[in-house]
């Protein structure tokens, strides 16, 4: 496998250089960066913590119904959240830490006439709101930094045709055959909050992966005045029920039975049904768009509920506004402890802003701020760049709120990253 990993990466990287520039492409960039906790956590006392990240991806275009892409990365971190040890197959997005040498993506894309096809590993974004998009289903995200996430890609295939005059009328079908998880918190480190009450040591157990395809199908029409769209998901939810482990994973040791002072939590990903709608209407001073899904599900132990976002959006010059409001309405309660990031953001006010400085420098701001006042974030980040290869990026964020609160939690971990860049 070792070998396997390291003749895909060096494909990626020279591929470019030995091709017709005119049907293949590619781009890239290295990136390292340090990020810095002022605060101390309960679980984690370690301030300052380094990256270094390298991305390639290569697209590759022999005829004009046809294109290929594939991607891939490699990380080293300083503070174990990559898994360095190089034996995880590179195809594998479902490890608890971040891999060393990933495949990104690997797809295909056909189109001819009004049908599209794409196939293999890819990013597939449903919705149209900010911060919190109830029907976007099929995009787990990394969120061993809660507040500063990555799409992850999912494995299957993806089909639309294009319908009316105008191909105003698009209808997506999806079929996803392996289930890929939002990646989150490690527990010995600061994005892992624990209840205080608890007292056991918590260990963490294989997590308990669902099997059987997950489908999907949306309908979106975009008219001159209103563009809406209808979606309905059967699969299962990328992010987990925490649950008490009742069986001795092969994984951990000792073997059972567990110390007394140890609580064993395991991983579950619920099955999930959905069925939502967005709208976007453009008016003389602002955009509106609101989007809302609800969910169902047969697992046991496992919420059912709406989720609601309602948004205005605005670009005036050289700033960008989105401004709204997410909630959710639980209409059966049932799960003890999710982890569900989406709904920790709703009954909250949200926003973004940025604006361009110039062709090389620009600033943005992001935040959600609980209409009860118990918890909020603001992130901030300046972007300059210098000639065509180099980029610079300070950023932070700030997080305040009470410890029973989703955003509040996190209190103790607001931060700040520099980055620097050289993009090829």
């Amino acid at each position: 496998m070792r070998s396997f990993s390291a003749a895909l990466a060096l494909v990626l990287v020279t591929l470019p250089r030995l091709a017709d520039a005119q049907t293949i492409a590619q781009r890239g960039f290295v990136d390292a960066s340090f990020t810095g906790f002022p605060q101390d956590a309960p679980n984690d006392h370690v301030n300052a913590i380094g990256d270094l990240f390298i991305r390639e991806e290569v697209f590759v275009k022999p005829a004009a119904w046809i294109q290929f892409a594939a991607g891939a990365d490699m990380r080293a971190n300083t503070h174990g959240q990559v898994d360095a040890t190089w034996s995880r197959e590179v195809l594998d997005d479902r490890g608890v830490k971040r891999p060393a040498l990933s495949l990104r993506r690997a797809s295909a894309t056909f189109h001819r006439g009004p049908f599209t096809l794409d196939a293999g590993k890819q990013f597939i974004r449903w919705g149209k709101t900010d911060i919190v998009t109830p029907t976007d289903h099929l995009a787990p995200r990394d969120y061993l930094n809660v507040v500063d996430t990555e799409l992850l890609a999912v494995s299957g295939v993806r089909g639309n045709v294009r319908l009316g005059p105008g191909g105003e009328d698009n209808i997506e079908a999806v079929w996803v055959p392996v289930f890929t998880p939002s990646r989150i918190p490690l527990l010995d480190q600061r994005w892992a909050v624990t209840p205080a009450a608890i007292s056991q040591t918590i260990v963490q157990a294989d997590p308990q992966f669902p099997t059987g395809p997950q489908t999907g199908v949306r309908w979106n029409h975009a008219g001159s005045r209103v563009e809406f769209e209808l979606s309905f998901f059967d699969g299962f939810n990328h992010l987990p029920n925490i649950e008490l482990a009742n069986v001795q994973p092969p994984s951990i040791q000792p073997p059972p039975p567990f110390a007394p002072n140890q609580l064993v939590v395991v991983n579950r990903y619920p099955s999930l049904r959905s069925y939502g709608a967005d709208v976007a209407i453009p008016t003389k001073w602002f955009t509106l768009k609101a989007e809302t899904a609800y969910f169902t599900s047969t697992t046991a132990m496992t919420d059912e509920y709406v989720l609601y976002v309602v948004q205005l959006e605005r670009q005036t010059g050289e700033w960008s506004f989105v401004g709204g409001y997410a909630g959710d309405h639980v209409t059966s309660k049932r799960a003890l402890a999710p982890f569900a990031p989406d709904r920790g953001l709703t009954e909250a006010l949200i926003g973004r802003a940025s604006y361009t400085l110039d062709v090389n420098r620009n600033v943005a701001f992001e935040t959600a701020v609980r209409q009860n006042g118990d918890g909020g974030y603001i992130k901030a980040e300046y972007s300059q760049g210098h000639g065509a290869h180099w980029r610079a990026t300070v950023s932070g964020s700030l997080l305040r709120g009470q410890p029973d609160d989703f955003i509040g939690q996190y209190r103790l971990n607001s931060h700040f990253r520099l980055a620097l860049r050289y993009s090829f």
